[in-house]
């Protein structure tokens, strides 16, 4: 009886296994949609050809510059006339110099059509961690032109597989370093040939190199800073794409671990120079930074965890953001597409040209206006709008908004250019058109009743299209109002978010469907707190800044009870939801921002949003019943109400956001029910945009299929190094059978065994949790999520049995068909000998 419980045991975990990894495979061989426009460029590579001592060591490796063009042009010319700054990019595992093409193209086209226009919205800064309150920053502006191209080198690794061998590694470190010598070196003599020829020089020399790395080539550009031969400042500024810092992703050879450990070790040591008599060796890295973009949820290869930060470069000189939270970006990405992804690609090449200092031609030399120019580029104003980090807003001192930035004088309108005023007496207020008014909202008499937080979100365009004002008294201008009661202009806190497709018209002629949002704004008691009025202007339909107006107006703010609209879902609930999928009735007039916690990371259960419109007032619309009663309220609502937007915080991976999300699964890339996983890694926050018009059925359903492919990607490594573990087990129960002189278990049913836990194992199965927790409370760290850790644990053990039985059986039906064949190959071969004796016999007699 206990044999057959055993072996059904085995079978379970078997059919487990396979339902696992059949719905693994199906979700990650599925086709990826990642939104990404193709790049396109006219290429040209000019060999740089070796000199000194060092071309007979580089001799399998190249040195390139990329030309963007179609016109045929003379090399050593081009090369005469060397003078931008230089970039070089370091491709990756089995890599490409050819692949630097797109992001050198359209850093070639930034630099032709000049900076991109300013917004207005609120832009995101540096954190008080990565020094926000340096004096180097003390007024502080993006350049308003660029001054100097960049110049893209890129290195030719013969494809070699850096991801296999810390040799390689080693060896394309080397050449790097050599390469960054040999740009500097051909600068030089481009400027003293044209010195010789009479031309005009350039204003200043490049003293370093930009190094931009795809993959390991990020890894290569870190591990070139603390070469010893490396020239002192050299190098000043690396960005990584989809690189992992952390850990190799497959450390297939022990070298390539020990490699990857003494450069972030080595790393360490440079920071603390700054700080301690280090010995004078140590490489000194103050003066270097290092941004970190990885690719998202989409990037299967390369894992966000890995490419972190965390522990080797401090906030003061570094940070990592995921393209999913990347201004004017918004997108995950494939571990190659992040290469030629058109919206990264020209975020990248404008925040590099943004480098340059307008008086020099140079890199700024100041660390801290480096790494701000990469957080004002790259970063978004989401999660401090929304308080999404642990880092309070910049523009919030003492409870109150501070004196932010107000519109520049081209784009403000006099307050007699605007039609009479309107007087809000709803909680809600909403824009259909650009009507040129002015609305009033009493913050004492609406913000009431607990509805103390107030969001407005519009696709008008902040200064040119929409203005917000906070005002202390009605109607007073700041000439004749004291110093500490003045109007405050608000418009700078619009964040930027990403705006689903533009609004389609049902039938030619029709109304078109709501606009998308494009801004946000969040204002808290706090920030409200010494105001009584707070006013929203709407520019008049003749524009102001040139431009046309959106074809379809829309604006919506609300006064609400924060508390009303959180959610908690539990983990139990999501879990049964993968069966019976969980409803939520948002009735009319709830609140517009809604802030759902799921119990469970979405990195390890993603899980289906659906926002099903039931309603949208058509009982008061006027329409006739036989009318009303043929329209769908689905399309209806849609003519009314702006499409959801939702926006998921994970704290390894950041911002994720989903526009036009009627229908969506919301995924983060996460690292969760690990033991090195940080505080709030087993919890997503979602926070969802509602239009308030509407009333809408939120469904929620665990995705099952998607939820077996991120844990065979999180914990592929986990089902691994159990599977040797089971499989030593039983080798073990047979060795041990034989010490005995017992009969010897098979594979099978040793494994069987593994099942069981056996009484006394159970204290040293336990013990390394127990040391963690005393480890943890010992140095006031975080308790580790021990119970999603040991259930993710005990899953990993599972299907490792099972992948171990599903060998065993196949290998076991491979013997067999080998043996039949055998048998039936030699079984017709004594027939055909036993025949031809027979012939022969007659023959003869």
């Amino acid at each position: 009886m206990q044999g057959l419980r055993a072996k059904f045991r085995l079978a379970a975990v078997v059919a487990l296994t396979l339902w696992i990894a059949l719905l693994g495979l199906y979700s990650l061989l599925k086709p990826i949609s990642n939104g990404c426009v193709m790049t396109y460029m006219y290429p040209t590579y000019i060999p740089i050809s070796a000199a000194g001592d060092a071309a007979a060591a580089s001799g399998k490796y190249g040195l390139y510059l990329y030309h963007e063009g179609w016109k045929k042009i003379d090399f050593d010319e081009h090369l005469k006339q060397l003078s931008g700054v230089p970039v070089l990019f370091i491709p990756g595992n089995g890599g490409s110099f050819k692949q630097v093409r797109s992001v050198a193209a359209e850093s070639d086209r930034a630099y032709q059509g000049g900076p991109p226009e300013s917004t207005f919205h609120h832009e995101a800064g540096l954190t008080s961690d990565e020094g926000r309150a340096d004096t180097h920053l003390a007024g502080f502006e993006l350049p308003t032109q660029y001054k100097n191209r960049l110049d893209w080198f890129a290195v030719d690794l013969e494809g070699e597989h850096s991801a296999m061998d810390g040799q390689i590694l080693e060896e394309h470190t080397e050449y790097v370093v050599y390469a960054i010598h040999r740009i500097l070196d051909q600068y030089k003599h481009s400027h003293d040939v044209r010195e010789k020829e009479g031309a005009a020089a350039s204003s200043s020399l490049p003293k370093s190199v930009i190094l931009v790395g795809h993959s390991m080539g990020g890894f290569v550009a870190r591990a070139a800073m603390i070469h010893p031969r490396l020239r002192k400042a050299a190098v000043e500024t690396i960005l990584t794409l989809s690189t992992p810092h952390q850990s190799p992703p497959v450390a297939l050879q022990p070298s390539l671990g020990h490699y990857f450990e003494h450069v972030n070790r080595e790393w360490r040591k440079g920071y603390e120079v700054q700080s301690t008599h280090a010995a004078s060796y140590v490489t000194d890295l103050s003066n270097v930074i290092v941004v970190s973009i990885s690719g998202g949820y989409n990037d299967y290869q390369v894992r966000t965890k890995l490419e972190t930060l965390d522990g080797i470069v401090p906030p003061t000189h570094g940070f990592f953001i995921s393209s999913t939270s990347m201004r004017n970006v918004w997108l995950s990405m494939e571990h190659q597409a992040i290469l030629w992804c058109n919206q990264l690609v020209v975020q990248v090449s404008q925040t590099l040209l943004n480098l340059v200092d307008t008086k020099t031609g140079v890199p700024f030399p100041e660390r801290q206006k480096r790494l701000s120019v990469f957080a004002r580029m790259l970063r978004s104003g989401i999660p401090d709008a929304f308080q999404c980090t642990s880092q309070p807003d910049s523009n919030v001192h003492g409870g109150q908004v501070a004196r932010l930035p107000g519109c520049p004088n081209n784009l403000i309108w006099k307050d007699d250019g605007l039609e009479r005023d309107l007087y809000i007496e709803t909680s809600t207020v909403t824009v259909l058109a650009m009507d040129g008014r002015r609305r009033w909202l009493d913050i004492h008499k609406l913000g009431s009743n607990g509805k103390s937080h107030f969001v407005f979100v519009t696709n008008l365009a902040p200064c040119s299209g929409a203005r917000l004002h906070l005002w202390p008294e009605k109607g007073k201008s700041n000439s004749e109002s004291p110093s500490d009661k003045r109007v405050i202009e608000i418009t700078s806190k619009l964040v930027q978010i990403p705006s689903g497709p533009a609004p389609v018209q049902m039938e030619p002629g029709s109304q078109t469907e709501q606009a998308p949002p494009s801004s946000v704004l969040r204002l808290t008691p706090e920030d409200m707190q010494g105001f009584r009025f707070l006013t929203i202007s709407i520019a008049p339909r003749p524009i102001v800044s040139g431009r046309p107006p959106p074809g379809a107006s829309m604006a919506v703010g609300q006064f609400f009870d924060a508390k009303d609209g959180e959610r908690v879902l539990s983990a139990p609930a999501l879990l049964l939801s993968a069966y019976s999928s969980k409803d939520v009735l948002l009735e009319e007039d709830h609140p517009i921002a809604l802030n759902l916690s799921f119990d469970i990371n979405l990195g390890l259960l993603p899980t289906s949003l659906s926002l099903k419109a039931t309603g949208c007032g058509i009982q008061r619309s006027g329409l006739p019943d036989e009318e009303a009663g043929d329209m769908d309220n689905s399309k209806l609502c849609k003519l009314r109400c702006f499409p959801p937007v939702a926006l998921a915080w994970d704290s390894t991976s950041g911002l994720h956001v989903f526009p036009n999300a009627y229908s969506e699964t919301v995924t983060v890339d996460s690292s969760p029910a690990l033991l090195s996983s940080s505080p709030g890694s087993g919890k997503t926050s979602v926070l969802l945009l509602v239009d308030p018009h509407c009333s809408y059925e939120l469904t929620f359903a665990a995705s099952l299929t998607a939820a077996a492919g991120k844990f065979l990607l999180l914990y592929s490594s986990q089902i691994v190094g159990s599977f040797f573990a089971v499989i030593f087990f039983a080798l073990m129960q047979q060795v041990r059978a034989w010490d005995l002189d017992l009969p010897i278990p098979s594979v099978l049913t040793a494994m069987e065994s593994n099942l069981k836990m056996p009484l006394p194992f159970a204290p040293l199965g336990f013990s390394p949790l127990l040391l963690s927790l005393f480890v943890c409370v010992l140095n006031s760290q975080p308790l580790p999520p021990l119970v999603s850790f040991i259930a993710v644990s005990i899953i990993c053990y599972l299907l490792a049995n099972g992948v171990g039985a599903i060998l065993v059986w196949v290998s076991q039906f491979l013997f067999y068909a080998a043996a039949l064949t055998h048998v039936f190959i030699k079984s017709r071969s004594v027939l055909y000998v036993s025949c031809q004796h027979c012939v022969k016999d007659d023959v003869y007699h």
